[in-house]
């Protein structure tokens, strides 16, 4: 039944997907308005991009679940369709963060190494003597140009599928499974695993199940992780009152791109995608698929910052004012979606 019911809600990978895709056009439009620094645009784009998908749900769902006037039914029922939906986003969301935001910030720290190699660099272009690029036009000057043509008429020739293989190999070779196969990614993988293979769900989820103890130690473990999750989120915000190189009109676009933008299209997309009859009838889930375009940024996206050595300041400020706003839409957005679905 578990299996089922995850196979039912497989438009949630799509629409975290358009959440990543929506988010990270904006974040573009905002960088070029701004005139972010290269260094930086990976970090602006991927706070506008990436939720916090994990945690925040799994504290907003049950709360609002145990309201009298809930307009998702009975509370114990919602709030076992709630978890499920929130660990299902949780799950998913981690993949694309440490596949997608991991890369793009990657890249633009690798464009602040270049940046600093090139002021560095002792040789400026004016102090390019002749002596340095004789030897190269002299006297096989000729063969080099029979070289190059030899070579272009070979690139020509090679066969379509030949440079896409090429292409992916170079591709693959760029990819760090290190990180790709992140403990989050890998529990992910597992958990979903465990819910879709019936004999194995069978032996841990269920009070008669034989490796129950499994499941009691998982509960016990998670339901501790989530106000530790808290703790270490407002720890990580007070590196934020430090000062940083980040400016005042790039907060407010952060903010603006995930409190007023984003909810926007998640309003157009949901219904949408019940228009179409890809959501279904289940005001809870429709509920959750809007609410997924109003988290504030993931702060995974610090530790990430972290790793690279990039924007950990300024990712710091960001996500100070970007909590700090949250809890003055998020309630706004959590009320007016509960309306719309009610």
């Amino acid at each position: 039944m578990i299996g089922n019911r995850l196979f039912s809600r497989w438009f949630m990978p799509v629409n975290i997907l358009l959440t990543f895709i929506i988010g990270s056009a904006l974040g573009w439009i905002l960088v070029k308005i701004t005139r972010t620094p290269k260094h930086l645009h990976g970090l602006i784009i991927g706070c506008c991009s990436a939720g916090n998908l994990g945690n925040l749900l799994l504290i907003i769902i049950p709360a609002v679940c145990d309201e009298t006037n809930s307009p998702f039914g009975d509370s114990s029922t919602c709030t076992t369709n709630g978890d499920a939906y929130a660990s299902l986003s949780m799950a998913i969301g981690a993949v694309y963060i440490w596949t997608y935001v991991y890369n793009i910030i990657r890249a633009s720290a690798s464009k602040r190494n270049e940046e600093s190699i090139d002021v560095n660099d002792p040789i400026a272009p004016g102090e390019i003597t002749d002596s340095w690029t004789e030897p190269l036009v002299s006297k096989g000057s000729q063969r080099s140009e029979d070289f190059e043509a030899q070579a272009t008429g070979s690139e020509d020739k090679v066969p379509f599928f030949k440079k896409i293989q090429q292409n992916m190999k170079n591709f693959a070779e760029k990819i760090n499974l290190k990180m790709l196969l992140a403990p989050s990614t890998i529990g992910t993988i597992v958990g979903l695993l465990v819910g879709v293979i019936t004999p194995i769900r069978k032996l841990i989820i269920g009070d008669d199940a034989p490796l129950r103890v499994l499941e009691s130690s998982a509960t016990l473990v998670g339901e501790a992780a989530i106000p530790s999750m808290t703790l270490i989120v407002g720890a990580n915000l007070l590196k934020g009152l430090k000062r940083s190189g980040i400016g005042l009109w790039v907060i407010i676009g952060v903010n603006v791109v995930r409190y007023i933008a984003m909810p926007l299209c998640g309003i157009l997309v949901v219904k949408g995608a019940r228009y179409l009859g890809l959501v279904g009838s289940d005001a809870l889930y429709e509920f959750v698929l809007m609410l997924q375009y109003a988290l504030p940024s993931a702060m995974t996206i610090g530790t990430i910052t972290q790793l690279f050595e990039v924007g950990e300041s300024e990712c710091s400020v960001i996500m100070l004012w970007n909590y700090a706003v949250a809890s003055l839409f998020l309630t706004l957005w959590t009320a007016y979606y509960m309306w719309i679905v009610s």
